[in-house]
């Protein structure tokens, strides 16, 4: 590899143990981080860690429900114990559901809200000290193009994306001042576990085939396709990087030109 751009750098991802998160794990370890991998289930992320360190990087599992706030809080100090301060911190799980506005859950508003937005709150605020303490850091959050327009029938999760891209410039503007930027990657429908989910979802209250749902959601895109996670890790490595030390306050969509602003 004639390119490493995060060598020696320590990555804590969240929702690593599939779809985005394990494409950006993936990504991360082949330019040469060190990563933490964080999901609540220990045994998904132990196979992805098992992988890439078979393939020479260091990885290490941390089981942490990004929901239950004593999980959160004590996470930086056991991977700074393992591998040493965080320089990278990816805030990508999420959980996403629909349902009309009448009569909508409450429990879907909730769960959508925390694990969307709160859990981006609370990790950052748990791993920024020590970035502020080193003067260095790169925080990425995934957001989604729902962070940018409305949505039918996902107004919990488009409140919930537009809470993150207004939390990411926030950020930004606070952190400038300590080198630490603070990005977001906004993705339409990406080709994963959450993807597949929402197409069964469809076919379930539609009717429609499962080729007739995903086409849908692939006519979102004006390539008519889904969003690689490879996509997304690529951004990802590029916005961790030195070659994007001036990039900050941003919400960079990957979504064949759907949101043109």
């Amino acid at each position: 590899m004639t390119d490493v751009k995060l060598e020696g750098k320590i990555a804590l991802i969240t929702g690593a143990s599939r779809g985005i998160g394990r494409a950006i794990a993936s990504s991360f370890a082949e330019n040469g981080a060190s990563l933490a991998l964080a999901a609540r289930g220990i045994e998904d992320l132990q196979q992805v860690a098992g992988t890439l360190r078979a393939k020479g990087a260091v990885a290490e599992a941390f089981a942490c429900d990004v929901t239950v706030a004593e999980q959160v809080e004590r996470l930086p100090a056991l991977v700074e114990e393992k591998l040493g301060g965080i320089d990278i911190l990816v805030n990508n799980a999420g959980a996403a559901g629909s349902h009309k506005f009448v009569n909508h859950p409450d429990g879907l508003w909730e769960l959508l809200l925390e694990v969307n937005l709160t859990s981006v709150y609370r990790m950052t605020k748990a791993v920024v000290p020590g970035m502020i303490e080193r003067k260095y850091g790169r925080i990425i959050n995934i957001a989604s193009v729902a962070s940018k327009v409305g949505l039918r029938y996902m107004s919990a999760y488009v409140a919930s994306k537009h809470g993150v891209l207004g939390l990411t410039r926030a950020l930004a503007a606070e952190m400038t001042d300590h080198n630490i930027t603070v990005n977001a990657i906004c993705p339409g429908y990406v080709d994963t576990p959450m993807t597949d989910f929402a197409v069964s979802f469809m076919v379930a209250r539609t009717g429609r085939s499962e080729t007739e749902a995903r086409k849908i959601l692939e006519d979102t895109n004006p390539q008519q396709r889904l969003i690689s996670p490879e996509e997304v890790a690529s951004l990802a490595v590029w916005l961790a990087s030195e070659d994007a030390r001036g990039t900050s306050g941003q919400a960079i969509n990957i979504d064949g030109g759907a949101v043109m602003f």
